[in-house]
């Protein structure tokens, strides 16, 4: 088979895959467009061209973005984003398609240039015991924070957000714009820290940070954002305004190369925290390897946390996990589980 006609039923399959299973029940505009796509060759062939993946998330947010930049077609009518009143009709996939034919060139110079980025704010309200648990191993010495694969590094400022955990479990700051809820899920509480850990510095690592002082930039991220999804973009608005108040430290750059500059200049009285989120999932094997090779040196020399937030290839949910050195001495703990967008939590340890 040749390898054009091969990549093309590989990107059909994934655009068939993400109909069913990430936006069935969460976004029925996105459902019925992919599966509109994943049968149509001559879409199919432009979504190619994408440089990023996942191609299905790239190719419909090309399209999202054209229409919030303003774009005149009938199309926007269908975006509950655009038209509050918007919802799928039969003739929706035809009027898509002739969006795409005439901004074809736009597409494609969007999904050549342009990378996926996302930047869950919510997963915060995931990550907030974790960190609870990593400032405990560090004996109460402020943490270093320093987020892998931040984008936008919004989740850098988790301490300036409130959350709310419903039955009256509410922590962080109750003064903040921005108050992230979660559901809790099993019968065990996750461990909560009464008072937030001192941060001594934060620093994000993207391949392709995100200036949020850049309209267009910011955008091209509002754009990841699926039409239905109004508390998202709320959310995403006002943890923009609260980091505009102190831009993040965003270092461009692959973070095998670029984490141990930063390694060797975090202060002796902090202790250093890595966290990501949904990225191991799109590094290569040998990538993965290196980093974990990278803080297991660290560690061996200096206390470290990690945190991360990931899909796992035995399970169907993700899952979140702490790998530490504390005086040299390795830990990797499965904390809990979590949806992909953080509504819900699963505490699963006993700390």
């Amino acid at each position: 088979m040749p390898a054009v006609m091969r990549q093309s039923e590989e990107i059909a399959e994934t655009f068939a895959r993400s109909a069913a299973h990430e936006f069935h029940g969460s976004s029925p505009l996105y459902e019925a467009l992919a599966v509109g796509v994943s049968t149509d060759q001559e879409l199919l062939t432009l979504a190619s061209r994408a440089i990023s993946k996942p191609v299905p998330m790239i190719f419909l947010a090309a399209v999202h973005y054209l229409l919030l930049d303003g774009a005149d077609h009938p199309l926007a009518a269908f975006y509950p984003d655009i038209h509050p009143e918007a919802c799928v009709a039969a003739d929706l996939y035809p009027v898509f398609r002739d969006f795409c034919f005439h901004h074809r060139d736009e597409i494609e110079n969007l999904i050549t240039t342009h990378h996926v980025q996302t930047n869950e704010v919510r997963r915060c309200a995931c990550l907030l015991p974790a960190f609870g648990i990593a400032s405990r191993k560090a004996k109460g010495l402020p943490l270093a924070l320093v987020e892998i694969g931040a984008s936008a590094g919004l989740n850098l400022f988790w301490d300036h957000y409130g959350y709310d955990y419903g039955n009256r479990l509410f922590y962080g700051n109750g003064a903040s714009s921005l108050r992230l809820t979660c559901r809790l899920r099993g019968d065990k509480k996750p461990p909560f820290p009464d008072t937030f850990p001192q941060i001594a510095s934060r620093v994000g690592i993207d391949l392709n940070p995100i200036d949020i002082r850049d309209a267009s930039a910011t955008n091209w991220l509002r754009s990841f954002i699926w039409p239905e999804h109004a508390g998202r973009f709320d959310i995403l608005h006002r943890a923009i305004e609260i980091a505009r108040n102190s831009p993040p430290d965003l270092r461009k750059g692959d973070a095998l190369e670029v984490l141990p500059g930063i390694m060797e200049i975090v202060p002796k009285d902090s202790v250093l925290c890595l966290f990501h989120t949904f990225v191991s999932n799109q590094m290569l094997p040998e990538t993965r390897d290196g980093l974990d090779n990278l803080i297991r040196d660290y560690g061996f020399k200096r206390d470290v946390c990690c945190i991360s937030i990931a899909l796992s290839e035995k399970y169907n949910y993700p899952r979140i996990e702490l790998l530490s050195y504390t005086g040299g001495v390795k830990t990797h703990r499965h904390l809990a589980n979590c949806s992909g967008h953080s509504r819900w939590l699963e505490w699963c340890e006993t700390d």
